[in-house]
């Protein structure tokens, strides 16, 4: 029998949010009938711009991509006012956490993180060993995260902001607080997934790589999955002092995006329209889901993301309220696994959240 290593033995796998193909297959239910508002995928698709950039290179998919990534760098250092040096590209960001996991954690380690935030944190911290600290809210309270910090020293404090899967977020001035508290021999991991969104809604709560770089012990992350549209595509990157950088480049492997996904990240970092119309539907969308919430009574939480958490009472279930829309063909996320009563749901189009509340009020009902 094949002995695994042992740290193996506390790690959950991550779950992913159900595909559109689970729901046909399951439940028979015509692929254009279903709606699908789990994963924050940007809801208008991808630019148009992009589809024209994969045709022209498919003929070249054979080949490896440039792995220096001079051109990706090239136009993250123009639209961040960074230089080469400061950049890794990830296949996702979160490939980005896994090298920054690997470079600084050991068996004797210990991670920080709000009480309900980004579960791959947690995975790629248990699978080098380290411990798990969290602080008692979701929300990244400074008085919380210093309390953990001074007690547990840990390695690595994670500030998700704008956080998933509740959808608040931090404010500049109280992430740059919580910096300034810690020393310098603790990384501080500034995940921007969301960051886009946040920056549109309050000029409070943008944080640029640029607010951060003046810190050696700080890395920001970003991704084209998002406001971008290329979910798909996987396509992240890290941001941080060339020291740190080169030290995390040592464990990328090589050619860790593919020839596609190079080629039409570089197509998006040329125009920012498309982010813009993609911000511009979600505003206007998410408000008939507050004002639902109000008229219905239940609470959310504010959002600076892309998608919404609606908190239930004990007169709700969150686990039959998305078992219920699954089967009508409805995929929304439901977070009794992160100690909910609460479901996520990303704003989609305006046909796509007619659907979701022609549903969701007959379930509730």
């Amino acid at each position: 029998m094949i002995r695994f290593n042992k740290v193996l033995e506390n790690i959950k796998t991550y779950e992913a949010g159900k595909p559109i193909e689970l729901v046909v297959r399951e439940f028979g239910i015509d692929a254009k009938d279903v709606v699908k508002l789990a994963s924050n995928e940007n809801p208008i698709g991808t630019n148009p711009a992009i589809a024209k950039v994969i045709r022209s290179n498919a003929d070249i998919a054979h080949l490896y991509p440039d792995d220096s990534m001079f051109e990706l760098k090239e136009a993250l250092s123009a639209k961040f006012d960074i230089e080469d040096e400061n950049i890794i590209i990830g296949a996702g960001s979160d490939q980005v956490l896994e090298f920054i996991s690997r470079a600084v954690l050991h068996e004797n380690a210990s991670v920080l993180m709000s009480a309900v935030t980004f579960a791959m944190y947690e995975i790629y911290a248990k699978q080098m060993g380290a411990k798990i600290y969290r602080t008692a809210s979701y929300e990244h309270k400074y008085d919380e995260f210093m309390e953990a910090y001074r007690m547990y020293k840990p390695e690595i404090i994670y500030l998700c902001t704008p956080n998933n899967p509740t959808g608040d977020a931090t404010s500049k001035e109280d992430v740059l607080e919580i910096i300034n508290a810690v020393d310098k021999e603790t990384l501080v991991v500034v995940d921007g997934a969301y960051m886009e969104y946040a920056a549109a809604k309050d000029p409070a709560y943008a944080i640029t790589p640029n607010d951060l770089l003046g810190f050696e012990n700080v890395i920001y992350l970003g991704t084209f999955s998002k406001a971008h549209g290329l979910g798909g595509m996987r396509v992240g990157y890290g941001i941080a002092q060339a020291e740190l950088i080169s030290e995390l480049y040592k464990m990328r492997p090589p050619f860790n995006i593919s020839t596609l996904s190079l080629a039409v990240a570089i197509e998006a970092c040329k125009n920012d329209d498309f982010v813009t119309k993609s911000i511009t539907l979600h505003q206007e969308q998410i408000k008939r889901y507050e004002a639902f919430a109000d008229e219905q009574g239940f609470k959310y939480i504010e959002s600076y993301t892309n998608f919404i958490t609606y908190l239930f009472d004990e007169n709700m279930d969150s686990t039959y309220i998305a078992d219920t829309l699954l089967k009508r063909g409805v995929i929304i996320r439901n977070l009794a696994s992160y100690g909910m009563n609460a479901i996520r749901v990303t704003i989609g189009t305006e046909k796509q959240n007619d659907v979701f509340f022609k549903h969701f009020v007959e379930v509730i009902a």
